[in-house]
C-alpha cells in the first residue's frame, strides 16, 4: 500500500489499485492520525467495490466447480457449499464424508482471489484430509496462494490491534 500526499489536494481522499498495490491519495496537510483513519476507510470502500455482490449458495457451488476443474482436474466434487455465521476462528471447513464445505461469512466482501483460495483449500480437503505435503502440492497450482494467505494473516493481525484510535475531529472542534 502506498500513501501519496499532494499539496494541490485540499479536501478529497481517493484510492485505487495499481497492479498489486493500493494507492491512497490524501491532502498533504493531513495528520498521521487522519491518514490512518482515511486509509482504513478507503481500503474498506475498495474492498466493497471489488466484491459488490455476495455469492449465494448456487454461485458458491458453481465457483467451487470451476476451481475444481481448473486446479484439481475436476476431482473435488462437493455436494454442498454454503456460508455459515458460526465460524469465527476459521475461514472455512469441510466434511469429506458428506462432501460439504462451509465458508465463514467473514470472507464476504474480501477480494475474489482470497475467497477462491479458501474455497480451493477446502476443495483440496475433499481429496486429502490433512495438511501434509500432498495437500499443499494440490494448492501449488493456484498462483495466488501466498498472496491470499498473507491477506488473511493481515486480517487476523488487524483484528488483534487495539481499535482505540480516537475519532477524527475537524480543526477547532
Amino acid at each position: 500500500m502506498e500513501v501519496r500526499r499532494s499539496s494541490r489536494r485540499r479536501r478529497t481522499v481517493s484510492a485505487y489499485r495499481e497492479g498489486d498495490r493500493t494507492v491512497v491519495l490524501i491532502p498533504a496537510r493531513m495528520t498521521a492520525e487522519e491518514e490512518r483513519r482515511w486509509v482504513s476507510v478507503m481500503l474498506d470502500k475498495l474492498a466493497a467495490q471489488e466484491h459488490r455482490r455476495i455469492l449465494d449458495g448456487d454461485d458458491l457451488q458453481a465457483r467451487a466447480s470451476e476451481l475444481s476443474e481448473r486446479y484439481l482436474g475436476g476431482r473435488a466434487r462437493p455436494r454442498s457449499v454454503r456460508w455459515v455465521t458460526n465460524q469465527n476462528a476459521r475461514w472455512g471447513s469441510c466434511t469429506p464424508a458428506l462432501g460439504s464445505i462451509r465458508l465463514s461469512h467473514r470472507l464476504q466482501g474480501m477480494p475474489e482471489y482470497v475467497l477462491d483460495y479458501v474455497l480451493l483449500h477446502e476443495l483440496a480437503h475433499l481429496l486429502v484430509p490433512g495438511h501434509g505435503p500432498g495437500f499443499w502440492r494440490l494448492l501449488d497450482s493456484y498462483p495466488r496462494t501466498e498472496r491470499a494467505r498473507g491477506y488473511l494473516e493481515g486480517v487476523v493481525a488487524a483484528e488483534r490491534l487495539p481499535h482505540a484510535l480516537p475519532p477524527c475531529r475537524p480543526p477547532g472542534g
